[in-house]
């Protein structure tokens, strides 16, 4: 990987030819259409990069959570299909309806709005959301009736367009997850006594594209394994075949040599034990490494493997680097993908009790993003 741009202070690299392969790969894998989910800004990899790379690589559609994030890509120029999800009350689907973006539909009265919003001899694209044991959104169990029968009614007279019936899984355990199959299995059932018959059932994520292949079902959503992470804490990326598009980097602002007993940051939980380098790295909470990880998060600087000393700031942290020789300018590599030698975003996780999702979403706006295709 290149240098740090000139005066750069910090940068996230986003490997886009990574998220590509990670696209061929569940192809190949699952034998399945991809969704690719870039909701969340693509993870924090950028949604609209994220989204033409998936595409580069054969995913077939698009997910957000908002119909917000769906119209930024369109204004983007993407004009693949798209399915948004997540609803507010009130929400207008007008416009979502006229730009051809697929709303996910959770209730009957999401679906008689989406019906409202179909204009001239264009259907709306919905796809049903069934409460499957998740107890988040969904169409009841005790609603499935009175919906299908809505959908195949409003289908008919060509308000609607059914795309999909899809659910979500809880990942809590291999029976839960099996348990979760069977109630949408049923409900698919119920659905088609109704009359509808949608070219798409979509229930796997990352987690169980890989480890359930009865959930495939010839149609995954793919997000945390669009950027190259793994959902298991026992596989890496590498296990699965998958390369980390993300990596989280700075430049060494300042080195100073300090005795012993020297306290370090905020609060002095860290001090010296011995004469000393410190380095100090312009990365901190307001750009979302996580001040939990004070102390213990990784971080690679000249091919040497250091952790944070003391505690995380809003703008910096400090890494004691011993009788390393660093200078200024030196890279520090916070995570990126291991096989190169960084660490992971899952061991940045491990050290603030969170998950990995959270370590590349939370990367906060201020760290410029760059795009490559290694």
């Amino acid at each position: 990987m290149s240098r740090l741009p000139a005066g750069a202070l910090r940068e996230v690299v986003i490997d886009v030819g990574a998220i590509e392969d990670n696209v061929r790969h569940f192809r190949r894998l699952t034998g399945s259409e991809v969704i690719a989910v870039v909701k969340a800004d693509g993870y924090g990899h950028g949604a609209v990069r994220s989204a033409n790379a998936a595409l580069a690589g054969g995913a077939t559609r698009l997910g957000v959570a908002d119909i917000t994030e769906a119209l930024a890509l369109r204004r983007a120029g993407i004009d693949a299909p798209i399915v948004a999800w997540l609803h507010a009350p009130d929400a207008d689907f007008a416009q979502a309806a006229a730009l051809g973006i697929e709303l996910g539909i959770s209730n009957l009265d999401q679906l008689q709005k989406a019906a409202a919003a179909a204009s001239g001899d264009r259907p709306v694209g919905v796809h049903l959301k069934l409460e499957t044991g998740l107890s988040r959104n969904g169409v009841a169990p005790e609603d499935y009736r009175v919906v299908f029968a809505e959908s195949a009614r409003l289908e008919r007279i060509g308000r609607i367009r059914v795309v999909a019936l899809f659910s979500h899984l809880s990942n809590a355990s291999a029976d839960d997850d099996r348990a979760a199959l069977r109630a949408f299995e049923d409900a698919v059932g119920v659905a088609a006594s109704l009359g509808l018959a949608p070219p798409l059932r979509h229930l796997a994520a990352t987690h169980a594209a890989i480890d359930l292949p009865a959930s495939r079902m010839g149609c995954v959503r793919i997000g945390l394994g669009l950027y190259g992470l793994s959902p298991f804490d026992d596989r890496t990326s590498a296990d699965l075949g998958l390369r980390p598009a993300m990596t989280l980097r700075g430049t060494v602002a300042a080195v100073r040599r300090v005795p012993a007993g020297k306290g370090v940051s905020y609060g002095y939980d860290y001090r010296t034990d011995r004469e000393t380098t410190l380095a100090l790295v312009p990365l901190g909470y307001a750009d979302g490494v996580p001040r939990q990880a004070s102390g213990t998060g990784p971080v690679v600087i000249g091919g040497r493997r250091f952790r944070v000393a003391g505690r995380v700031a809003m703008d910096q942290f400090v890494v004691d680097v011993g009788d390393h020789p660093v200078s200024v300018g030196a890279e520090a590599v916070l995570f990126g993908d291991p096989t190169l030698g960084a660490p992971s975003a899952a061991e940045w996780a491990d050290a603030a009790g969170t998950i990995n999702y959270e370590i590349v979403t939370r990367v906060g706006p201020r760290v410029p993003r760059r795009q490559v295709s290694e």
